[in-house]
Order: C-alpha cells, then sequence, then structure tokens
C-alpha cells in the first residue's frame, strides 16, 4: 500500500512538473487565454446582470460581439450596456491581437517545433527498457554517455546546464532536463525500468542523493558512482553504491600501468573497445534456458564451436574462478569473460 501511494504521489508531482514545463515555455501564449476568459466573463456579467438577459442569449451575445462578425444585437442595449460593450469589444480585439503575436513570435522562434520535439522524444523515453541512464553531462558524464551508445547500448542522460542540453540535441542523444536530485526527473528518465544508473554529477553530495534515490525504489539497480576522493568511497558504498570511482586516481594508475605494462594495457585496449585485429572481451551471462546448464567446459564445446577463450567465470555467488579447467561446470546465471573475435561473439550470443 505504501508504495503505491509513493508512486501516486510521484505520478501526480511529475504532472505537475509538466504543466509547469508548458507553462513556462509558452508563458505569453497562456497569459493572453487566461486574459481572453476573463473578457469572456465580463462580458457574460455585462449581458446576464447589466442587462438583465439569460444566460444563453448572454452566451451568443458575447460570442458575436468579440468574433465581430456584424449580427445584430439579440435585444436593444441600454446606455449602461452599450459603454460597457465598447470596453469589452475593445480589450477582446486586443486579447485576439496579443494571442496572435506571441502564437506567431513562438512559431519563428522555433518554440513550439522544440517542445513538440521535447515530448516526442519524453514518450520514446518512456518506452525504453532496460537502458542506462546517465547523470551529468560534464566530462566523465559525456564520455560515458558517448561509450554506451557507441556499444549500442540504449542511454538517457539527465543533464541541467542549457549549454549541455544544446550540445545532447544537436547529438540526437536521448535526455531529459532537470535536477537529478529530484525524484521526478528520475522517473522521467525511466529510473524504474533501467539497468544501471551512472551518477557523474560535479559533488558527492548530490551523487549519494542520486545513489540513495535509485536504491529506494529500485534496490535491484546498478549504480556506479563518480566520488571527488578516496574518502568519499565508502560513503557512496554505504548509500548503495554497487561501485564508486574516483576518475584522477583512475587516471593515474593507468598512466603507471601503461609504463609498467604498456602490452598488457594495449591489449586489454584492444580487446575491450574491439577497434584492432577484430578482437574483443566480453563478459555474457547464461540464461536459465541455455542448453549449457549442466555441461562442463569440455562437453560445451565453446573452443571448437565458437573460437572462443574463456578467461573467467563469475558464480552467482560472486565468486570468480580464473583459468577454468575443461570439468568445469556451467550453471545458469553464471558470467562468462570471453575473448574471441566480434562475428564469433555474435554467434555465441545469438546461441544463448
Amino acid at each position: 500500500m505504501l508504495p503505491r501511494k509513493i508512486f501516486s504521489r510521484i505520478r501526480e508531482n511529475l504532472e505537475i512538473r509538466l504543466s509547469r514545463d508548458f507553462f513556462s515555455e509558452f508563458y505569453p501564449l497562456v497569459i493572453g487565454f487566461i486574459f481572453l476568459f476573463c473578457v469572456y466573463l465580463y462580458g457574460l456579467y455585462i449581458f446576464m446582470h447589466i442587462e438583465g438577459w439569460n444566460f444563453l442569449d448572454s452566451f451568443y451575445q458575447v460570442v458575436i460581439t468579440l468574433s465581430t462578425v456584424g449580427f445584430r444585437e439579440v435585444h436593444e442595449l441600454s446606455n449602461r450596456g452599450k459603454f460597457h460593450t465598447s470596453i469589452l469589444i475593445l480589450l477582446g480585439v486586443g486579447s485576439y491581437a496579443y494571442i496572435i503575436g506571441s502564437f506567431t513570435n513562438a512559431l519563428i522562434e522555433g518554440k513550439i517545433q522544440l517542445f513538440w520535439g521535447k515530448k516526442k522524444m519524453e514518450r520514446r523515453i518512456s518506452l525504453l527498457k532496460e537502458h542506462y541512464i546517465v547523470c551529468g553531462y560534464g566530462k566523465i558524464g559525456s564520455t560515458v554517455a558517448k561509450e554506451l551508445i557507441r556499444e549500442g547500448c540504449k542511454t538517457v542522460v539527465v543533464e541541467n546546464d542549457p549549454v549541455a542540453i544544446e550540445e545532447l540535441e544537436r547529438e540526437k542523444i536521448f535526455h531529459v532536463q532537470g535536477d537529478a536530485t529530484h525524484d521526478y526527473v528520475l522517473f522521467k528518465a525511466g529510473l524504474r525500468r533501467a539497468r544501471a544508473i551512472i551518477t557523474a554529477l560535479n559533488t558527492d553530495a548530490q551523487n549519494v542523493y542520486v545513489t540513495l534515490t535509485a536504491k529506494q525504489f529500485c534496490p535491484n539497480i546498478t549504480v556506479i558512482a563518480r566520488a571527488e576522493s578516496e574518502e568519499s568511497i565508502k560513503k557512496l558504498e554505504l548509500a548503495g553504491a554497487d561501485r564508486a570511482l574516483t576518475p584522477h586516481l583512475l587516471g593515474g594508475l593507468r598512466m603507471a600501468q601503461l609504463v609498467l605494462r604498456p602490452t598488457v594495457i594495449n591489449f586489454l585496449d584492444m580487446a575491450i573497445h574491439g577497434n584492432d585485429l577484430n578482437l574483443q572481451m566480453e563478459e555474457v551471462t547464461i540464461p536459465e534456458s541455455c542448453e549449457l546448464v549442466g555441461k562442463n567446459l569440455l562437453e560445451s564445446q565453446l573452443r571448437p564451436r565458437f573460437n572462443l577463450i574463456i578467461i573467467a567465470i563469475k558464480k552467482k555467488d560472486g565468486t570468480m574462478i580464473y583459468n577454468p579447467q575443461a570439468q568445469e561446470v556451467l550453471a545458469e546465471e553464471d558470467t562468462l569473460i570471453v575473448v574471441g573475435k566480434k562475428t564469433d561473439l555474435t554467434k555465441f550470443k545469438a546461441m544463448l
């Protein structure tokens, strides 16, 4: 009962935010229509209370007066009624002129096209499943997002900076504009349907908040968080992050390894990114219905069938088996770390 109330409140909050987005985007048009509505109410007041007509006659008279069709009055007007009707005509013509001008201005500036384009993108985001959410599109976030997209992963970026939003629009990357520390923004990005969320915001406090929110509503989602310092890693892990990484620490370690083990690092780069030698390293999880379940590596014939090298096997309980022997039995939800040609990996995944 409690989760239903929570999600109901989030949905209401989201609807309010969407209406605010529309109001802020088309503020002049909204104000124009509100003023026109007040003008109609003023017209009804004139004919119902000053002239004493019934509602239908009054409404009809307001419509023909403001539309300037030139029809004659339903009933004769008193001098007081004529005075107020003159004011009504001036207000009505002014309202229509203001609305037409605002609409034309929005059309010329492209606001209408941008608004509907944004709504179309939001509808497409709402259909995504098993996608990745990247919070922040700075130096780290943009690199993460581009790498995920390069690998063919469905990716949604959450960003609040207008300059970054323009870049995302140019790159045609799915994105949600807003503060990632707000629950409704993450839900617009499809938090409940996402496979993982990478939070690369500027401060540890923001990353902790996003981590807490993600784990509160989706306990099984994978959260990768950026940490500003080594001390922050523990805090993010306590908040629920599956992994917390410090960019400058990783960069320093990589530079050191390039000096100490350049051939190993170059090989890993080629295997992970698959840029050279048609070689790629990949992790593949064995599903429950797979024919490999219950067979050992020798019986599975992975090497002769697909020409793949099994480097390690990660068991369901997290145990890692390096350089597995031929008698190692495969089970459901085992994750295989394999190296091979892209075409062979594609065939292997298709078999699964």
